[in-house]
């Protein structure tokens, strides 16, 4: 019986060329322009973008605004019970090589739902940290946390010497960060967030707000409102025992 299906469009034959090439190159090599695969395939600029497009679709590459179109590996971020809250050594120990910059540290009086969330009175001194995170070398995440000062009161001086906030507050600090609770969701990306993203304001980006807490005493630690990029990383939730 003859496929109802009709002849490849000259997009979906190009996709099929280029994920299969793709699959084997490593995480942030450039890809070829619109142009560039324009010329290779002997098609129009609308199809060269349709293909480039369904490709992005599909999270196999990964457009950064300014830069271009690359490779993209997405990595697993794992959540779950008895893990610690951090982010860089959550990455490392999926395989990925993260490293984070930091944009702001300022010292503020922390906003009354911050201050709530901490369990310290309102108008509490603390830092208000906004960092952008790269995984391999691509923009990954960026986000805001935030922090009584009281903790360590040292804070911008020792993130200059230490990028990892959870080792910080564990050496510096004396505490035993552990995940309180996390909410995880979908959400259009803010103007805010795009432009540390390097995605468009609208793109889809997992919007994580999680509390860290003492897993000595309980006392909550760290607020954080961090956006991350879908095609970057897929956010594994364990709940529970076995699976």
């Amino acid at each position: 019986m003859a496929s109802e299906k009709g002849p490849a469009t000259p997009s979906a034959q190009i996709v099929r060329v280029l994920a299969d090439e793709l699959a084997g190159l490593p995480s942030g090599t450039r890809v070829a322009s619109e142009a560039e695969v324009g010329r290779r395939f002997g098609v129009g600029r609308a199809a060269a973008r349709a293909a480039l497009g369904e490709l992005e679709r599909r999270m196999l590459v990964s457009r950064v605004q300014g830069l271009g179109t690359f490779t993209r590996r997405r990595v697993d971020y794992l959540v779950a019970p008895g893990r610690a809250p951090s982010w860089s050594r959550t990455l490392r120990e999926a395989g990925a090589s993260p490293r984070t910059v930091v944009l702001a540290c300022d010292d503020v009086a922390l906003p009354d739902d911050v201050a709530g969330a901490l369990e310290v009175p309102a108008g509490t001194r603390g830092f208000r940290l906004v960092r952008r995170s790269h995984i391999d070398e691509m923009p990954a995440a960026w986000g805001v946390e935030w922090l009584a000062r009281r903790l360590v009161p040292e804070l911008p001086a020792a993130l200059r010497l230490e990028e990892s906030l959870d080792t910080i507050l564990r050496e510096s600090a004396g505490t035993r960060p552990e995940r309180a609770w996390t909410r995880a969701s979908v959400e259009p990306a803010p103007e805010v967030a795009s432009e540390g993203l390097g995605c468009r304001p609208g793109d889809p980006a997992w919007l994580m707000v999680s509390l860290a807490r003492d897993g000595t005493d309980g006392r909550p630690l760290l607020f954080t409102e961090r956006w991350v990029r879908a095609d970057a990383v897929r956010v594994v939730l364990e709940l529970g025992q076995g699976g």
